[in-house]
């Protein structure tokens, strides 16, 4: 039995829509990238929705039209992706890294305000394995400071906090459609923001700062440019994937959630784990992968079980490999003390991803686990 991480799950309906686009002869600029960031805005009760190439792209973007330039400071959680930094490091900011909170993995709000200087700009956080991070506090935080707050939602779609979408809270929030996500363009990403005037000025950068759109345009080829934009917008194929595949998320993320706690109802009494603690009664979450955190005490090496996973066909991953201070970019730059970022190490080191997409049923969660089982008794 071979079972993947993540699988996109697409459906005859998919291939023939992709192929009617790629028919119509209209790849880029028609009505399908309308249709799917006019849906993602309703699905999220978000004032603008503004699709972009990736979710890299998207945050890129965002740094670039708030301002951020060479010397400003970021505070950025350390256990996320190295997009999330990066994206504005490419603009000469610098990241000033906050450790994680010890349950759950997100950003420890009560370390952010430590580290705001004169030079702070902006703070981006991400909501790890789409657990909503403290956002409200972190909002707050923000506007005291007068701040910009960035959310990665890169694995936040569907994840709720008083019934509000994840990437409301802040200045913008941004999504990502990689093909294991939760839904998926091939490649792509979505901004979503309640400020107008923000969102005028992403259409724009996102499509070199053209005034006219194709569609806009009263004589063929002939607009203006009005900002200093770049070419980072998403194409029809990928926004009729995603429009197709955001229509069937609600019933995706049904089956993730029935698959986390049928993990979750194996795991949580066994000595040799734990799981994350994120838990609140006011918040919905997106349910990406099932986070297995193995206990020192138990003694059982993380990679090699992996490897054994591996040799067996069972596919896993590791959310993240370093916190990001770790990494040899940013350890070397910015001369980080490592010391500083020990809830994030025990995140990287000890933690292994588990699959619970919509490719997972209960065959394949107990095939898995008896499988980590039997891994358990052989290395005791």
């Amino acid at each position: 039995m071979k079972i993947p991480f993540g699988k996109p799950i697409l459906s005859d309906r998919d291939f023939k829509d992709v192929v009617k686009v790629l028919k119509s002869g209209v790849l880029v600029h028609g009505r399908k990238n309308n249709e799917f960031e006019n849906l993602f805005r309703s699905y999220t009760n978000s004032k603008h929705a503004i699709s972009v190439s990736s979710c890299t792209a998207g945050l890129f973007l965002l740094y670039y039209v708030l301002g951020i330039k060479k010397n400003d400071e970021v505070i950025v959680s350390s256990q996320t992706h190295a997009a999330t930094a990066l994206s504005f490091c490419a603009l000469g900011a610098k990241p000033v890294f906050v450790d994680s909170e010890k349950n759950s993995g997100n950003i420890d709000v009560s370390k952010i305000e430590k580290h705001i200087t004169k030079k702070t700009k902006a703070i981006s956080i991400v909501h790890y394995l789409g657990f909503a991070a403290e956002i409200e506090k972190i909002s707050k935080i923000a506007k005291k400071h007068n701040l910009f707050l960035i959310e990665d939602c890169a694995l936040a779609l569907g994840t709720t906090v008083n019934k509000k979408h994840v990437g409301l809270f802040g200045d913008a929030g941004v999504f990502s459609f990689y093909p294991i996500k939760h839904i998926t363009t091939a490649e792509g990403g979505m901004i979503i923001t309640k400020n107008s005037n923000l969102a005028k000025k992403l259409i724009l950068a996102k499509s070199l700062g053209v005034n006219k759109q194709f569609a806009d345009r009263k004589i063929p080829g002939i607009y203006d440019v009005v900002y200093p934009g770049l070419n980072l917008r998403m194409n029809e194929i990928s926004s009729v994937l995603g429009l197709n595949q955001l229509k069937k998320f609600d019933s995706f993320k049904k089956i993730r959630e029935k698959n986390y706690k049928k993990y979750l109802k194996i795991f949580s009494k066994k000595k040799e784990f734990e799981t994350v603690k994120n838990y609140k009664k006011n918040e919905d979450w997106s349910y990406y992968a099932f986070p297995l955190i193995l206990n020192k005490s138990s003694k059982i090496e993380r990679n090699k079980l992996v490897n054994h996973l591996k040799k067996k066909n069972i596919g896993t991953s590791v959310y993240y490999p370093h916190p990001l201070p770790r990494l040899s970019y940013f350890k070397k730059k910015y001369k980080i003390n490592l010391g500083n970022f020990l809830n994030a190490k025990k995140f990287s080191d000890q933690t292994i991803m588990l699959p619970i997409g919509p490719h997972i049923n209960e065959k394949k969660i107990f095939h898995i686990t008896k499988e980590i089982f039997s891994f358990i008794r052989k290395n005791k």
